[in-house]
């Protein structure tokens, strides 16, 4: 079931959509769910932006600094939940926010409760997130506030964007164990948008594939950029005395800003921007 669809069941059973039915805009009625529970890191920094008043739980990743997508004093602000049927039930959920991983039983059980669930996938581009931001905030009732963050991430990519003329560095980013990204993930459609482009040696690489050291010592990009934790081997792979040689520019990118999109994508194009520019 789309998002969209979603949306419309959510706001039918709530007696929130009547035929021919028009309101005031001075006092719109309550609408959408009140008590939504978030199984997905992703969908925890959403939620958090446009519906706080509505989300009664987040995922239990949201919590761990090294696995969520916001800052973990806010994500703090709501209980964390590992999204067994029981928590759901105990929070008295109404609507449940889910990636396409949900487990089938967990899904099965769900709809025999009468629990909706919104899956949320994975965007591969900018705009494609950004339509899952006002798919998601009108499933929960929030339309306007959905509206309200997309004009915010699209005015932080704008203020990260290019000058005119200028040259795109070419760049590489390095996730732990020498991973890249590859053509396909939404962090590389965010570099070129804010003036990154690939280097070639990440050419013909997919989501997921390895780049060694010897590839980038032998096709070197103008950026190397490194997310992962500190310390880690790829970490220390970035000061190796070999790519000291290089004219080469390294910088670590922190890995919370490209798990996921949404309110991310403000903080990821404006620290991509001033890796571009060498000012951090």
């Amino acid at each position: 079931m789309t998002v969209r669809r979603i949306a419309l069941a959510v706001a039918l059973a709530a007696g929130g959509l009547l035929a021919g039915c028009s309101t005031s805009p001075a006092t719109p009625p309550a609408a959408g769910p009140h008590r939504i529970v978030s199984l997905n890191p992703c969908s925890d920094a959403i939620l958090a932006e446009i519906a706080p008043g509505r989300l009664v739980a987040v995922s239990h990743y949201s919590h761990d600094p090294s696995a969520g997508s916001m800052p973990v004093e806010q994500a703090r602000r709501w209980p964390a939940t590992g999204g067994s049927v029981e928590e759901i039930l105990g929070a008295r959920a109404d609507l449940v926010v889910a990636s396409s991983f949900l487990p089938a039983a967990t899904r099965r059980a769900l709809d025999d409760l009468g629990i909706p669930v919104v899956t949320l996938g994975m965007a591969d581009t900018v705009d494609g997130n950004l339509e899952q931001v006002r798919e998601l905030a009108a499933a929960v009732g929030e339309p306007q506030a959905g509206t309200a963050l997309v004009r915010r991430i699209e005015s932080a990519l704008a203020d990260a964007a290019p000058r005119k003329g200028s040259t795109a560095p070419s760049t590489i980013l390095w996730q732990p164990g020498g991973i890249v990204p590859g053509e396909g993930a939404l962090v590389v459609d965010l570099m070129r948008r804010v003036g990154l482009r690939p280097a070639d040696a990440t050419r013909g690489l997919g989501q997921g594939d390895r780049l060694p050291l010897e590839a980038v010592l032998i096709d070197p990009p103008q950026l190397l950029l490194h997310a992962g934790p500190r310390g880690d081997e790829q970490s220390r792979t970035l000061h190796h005395p070999a790519l000291r040689k290089l004219a080469t520019r390294r910088a670590e990118f922190a890995p919370q800003l490209y798990f996921c999109g949404g309110p991310s994508l403000i903080t990821a194009a404006r620290r991509l921007a001033q890796l571009r520019d060498g000012s951090a």
